[in-house]
């Protein structure tokens, strides 16, 4: 189904958003919780894709954003799923050589985005994992001054992802961060101290307990997104600092 080219309007609260579509005031479903104040300002370019569901309470949902000349996905969910295939195709080379993938693995009470390992037999010839690797995904739409920055607005959630994979870690298992940059002017890392310190914080703990960042970017197009395999630098100190 063909994307359906709309303008924003408002934002009536962080689920939903009124775009004008040919001239009438439409309702879209916006799949990011996120702020997105930067991007979703009265008359920006948004692309919509229309649903064929009659029970849907919104006929659109809002994919894509016009910002600085570029396509920004808005589609927060679609990041995991755009890092496993990555992985998959052996775009990611800190993450190559996996044998076994899996999605949204469940840890005591948590579910991990993805867990890797490899294939072995034992004397009896029965499969065993081994080498296991828990992957955290965060998409960045923010961009200041060229620099992707995360989050947005505070997340108590991600603090407690990064304070489980510190855990993983201490355990013995190899933990990494994700963190897909979906706006293409995105050219390097920093996390939001401004906007949220308590996870900047608890970001550096991992970094210092050992849990690997890895830092992509995203090539978005309408007729689909793919990632750049070119891992991007990161700077985990507040900006003053430098």
């Amino acid at each position: 189904m063909d994307y359906v080219k709309g303008i924003f309007r408002a934002r009536p609260n962080r689920f939903i958003a009124e775009v004008e579509v040919e001239g009438e005031l439409e309702i879209a479903h916006v799949p990011n919780t996120g702020r997105c104040k930067e991007l979703l300002i009265d008359g920006a370019a948004v692309w919509l894709k229309p649903s064929d569901n009659p029970n849907r309470k919104t006929k659109y949902s809002l994919h894509f954003v016009e910002n600085k000349g570029v396509l920004v996905s808005l589609y927060s969910q679609q990041a995991n799923s755009i890092v496993y295939d990555a992985i998959i195709d052996g775009k990611i080379k800190e993450l190559a050589g996996y044998d076994f993938h899996q999605r949204e693995k469940t840890v005591e009470n948590s579910r991990i985005d993805i867990y890797l390992a490899n294939r072995e037999d034992n004397c009896c010839g029965m499969n065993f994992l081994t080498e296991p690797c828990y992957v955290e995904v965060k998409g960045v739409t923010l961009i200041v001054d060229g620099e992707a920055r995360f989050p947005d607005a505070p997340t108590e959630r991600g603090a407690k992802h990064m304070k489980e994979l510190i855990k993983l870690k201490k355990d013995g298992n190899r933990c990494a961060v994700f963190f897909l940059i979906q706006h293409p002017a995105g050219k390097f890392f920093r996390p939001n101290w401004e906007n949220d310190p308590n996870f900047s914080k608890t970001l550096n703990e991992a970094h210092e307990a050992g849990v690997e960042i890895l830092v992509y970017r995203c090539d978005n197009r309408l007729d689909g997104i793919e990632l750049i395999a070119e891992p991007l630098d990161f700077d985990l100190n507040p900006p003053e600092a430098d």
